[in-house]
């Protein structure tokens, strides 16, 4: 089992000992264990401020923006079996396709250039926990996860089947490909703090309570990636963003 995957297992054995906040006292219900998740914030806040920002912050200044557009795409071209698999899943065929052509084009490249160009149609993110909600599993209890960020127990659940699903779990990858997979986890987060750079730190030292800012960002990007679920109305185009705040893409 990869790190990753035993760091969430540890995260949901914690959740199970946290002790919940009656419904009165919470400021948002869906909120069971704020106390414990308020503490888990300040302590990824702290790991945000002496680690990924500075990282982030000189990434920005040392990498070219052609180089950080690259690493983007690389990370983006990772996640694309776990779409794949979870569009068809949900019926979503066309998008399963889409993922399926694009992961096989760009993996000439590991992803690094998109040879499928701008005007190729769009492929929406599709993760496991979607497939969940397509299924009707209740979304559970808003969770606040050590390094890895905001969840609910549903899209927590989900995030480590699409982990297994990342190809460079399938694959037996050898000693240099295995070097990249431990470096990818850190270099997905720094990748994501540096493209949402002034965004979070507009959340993280403006917002008159950071954490109920994210916790609000959060719900209302996950209710848009959940749209078509919500909606019935075909797949959503919202970028799937504070969810990765701390985590792995793949």
């Amino acid at each position: 089992m990869m790190r990753s995957q035993l760091l969430i297992v540890s995260s949901l054995v914690i959740f199970a000992a946290c002790s919940s906040v009656p419904v009165e006292q919470r400021s948002d219900v869906r909120d069971t264990y704020e106390n414990d998740n308020r503490a888990i914030f300040d302590f990824n806040m702290g790991v945000d401020t002496h680690v990924i920002e500075p990282v982030a912050s000189g990434y920005r200044k040392a990498v070219p923006e052609g180089g950080q557009t690259a690493i983007a795409h690389h990370l983006a071209w990772a996640g694309l079996p776990s779409t794949a698999i979870n569009s068809t899943l949900q019926g979503k065929y066309e998008n399963a396709g889409l993922a399926v052509l694009s992961f096989a084009i760009n993996g000439l490249t590991l992803g690094f250039v998109d040879l499928m160009g701008d005007d190729a149609t769009p492929i929406h993110k599709e993760d496991f926990g979607q497939t969940l909600a397509a299924a009707d599993i209740e979304e559970g209890s808003y969770l606040m996860v050590p390094f890895l960020g905001p969840h609910t127990t549903r899209s927590l659940t989900g995030r480590v089947v699409d982990m297994v699903l990342n190809p460079y779990s399938i694959l037996d990858a050898g000693a240099p490909l295995q070097t990249w997979q431990t470096a990818r986890i850190p270099t997905t987060a720094v990748s994501f703090r540096a493209a949402n750079f002034e965004e979070i730190n507009d959340v993280k030292y403006n917002a008159l309570d950071p954490y109920a800012r994210t916790r609000s960002v959060y719900y209302q990007q996950r209710n848009g990636l959940l749209g078509d679920q919500l909606r019935g109305d075909g797949a959503s185009s919202v970028d799937d963003e504070f969810e990765d705040f701390f985590g792995d893409d793949g």
